[in-house]
């Protein structure tokens, strides 16, 4: 059976909406995707960091509760769980305030067993930040190792653009780890002030990794394969509820569609434009969902995709 594997931030999220609080839930990048596929009852495991607090113990539990792996999950004894205040605007997107309180040395685990049949979810500033850099970039270099296909979502936030010239090594890193890397047009343009697909591919990912995909919300979704460009459009939503985990979402769709279409590291090359679609339209539906509710994971009928 494959596995996903995921290393990431846990965090409690709480939505605020015309400046009242509206939702509380367990969150996180990776999590988010993570969660949505062990609803799904894929096999998951979360790597990550609670505090020994109620938030912390809410968050372990709603992880097993879906089915999500929890033994890499370090929890500091004496420590705040990290909390998010997520104020979403008129158009439903968020912006963001974050709280922790968490040790000088963290993330102590035992690296696990991986093989090729394991996927790799990683990003936003988690898999950059120079203090969890070892542990991060040493697990990543070991997945790599035992032949799992690795996909990485910048999810970088304006918050931490101040850091991106002394992040650019590590964002490089990243790349020529990566199977498939994908961002948002937003990601792109506070990197590198840019967010045409082609220029950036040619310009930081080609030679680094394969794959390039860059969604713009509404406006679709481009993919570069080796030089083939594809472009695959959004689905219209008309009741947006919160854009809270739509990315993540999108993530975990993909990894849903590289189980079910048996796409592995070593296969990577047989995806066609025809298969693109496939794939990348998981992706879209697991978003649109997520927008329709304040969860930052969902229930999906996978079966009704292409009905």
């Amino acid at each position: 059976m494959r596995r996903v594997f995921g290393i990431g931030e846990t965090i409690y999220d709480i939505i605020f909406k015309d400046g009242q609080p509206i939702a509380g839930v367990p969150g996180g990048s990776v999590f988010n995707g993570l969660m949505t596929l062990g609803k799904l009852g894929v096999k998951c495991t979360q790597i990550s960091e609670v505090g020994s607090d109620q938030v912390g113990l809410i968050i372990k539990k709603t992880m097993e509760k879906n089915g999500v792996d929890t033994r890499y999950l370090s929890c500091y004894e004496g420590k705040k769980t990290a909390i998010s205040l997520a104020f979403l605007d008129q158009n439903s997107n968020a912006d963001y305030s974050f709280y922790k309180d968490y040790p000088n040395i963290r993330l102590e685990f035992e690296l696990p067993q991986m093989d090729s049949e394991d996927i790799v979810l990683f990003g936003s500033y988690y898999a950059l930040n120079p203090a969890l850099r070892k542990q991060v970039g040493g697990f990543l270099k070991h997945a790599k190792e035992s032949g799992a296909l690795l996909y990485y979502d910048l999810n970088f936030r304006a918050n931490h653009k101040d850091e991106v010239e002394s992040l650019y090594n590590t964002f490089y890193e990243n790349f020529c780890l990566a199977d498939i890397v994908r961002g948002s047009d937003e990601d792109f343009n506070i990197l590198y002030g840019e967010t045409d697909i082609r220029k950036i591919y040619d310009s930081h990912i080609k030679g680094r990794c394969n794959i390039l995909i860059m969604t713009h919300g509404a406006d679709g979704v481009e993919i570069i394969d080796r030089g083939n460009y594809y472009k695959i459009p959004s689905t219209k939503i008309d009741n947006v509820v919160s854009t809270i985990g739509a990315g993540d979402n999108f993530n975990a769709g993909i990894a849903y569609s590289l189980i079910a279409e048996s796409i592995y590291h070593t296969n990577l090359d047989r995806i066609d434009e025809t298969m693109w679609k496939r794939v990348i339209t998981y992706g879209i539906t697991f978003a649109t969902k997520a927008c329709q509710t304040t969860n930052n994971y969902i229930d999906i009928d996978v079966n009704e995709i292409f009905q």
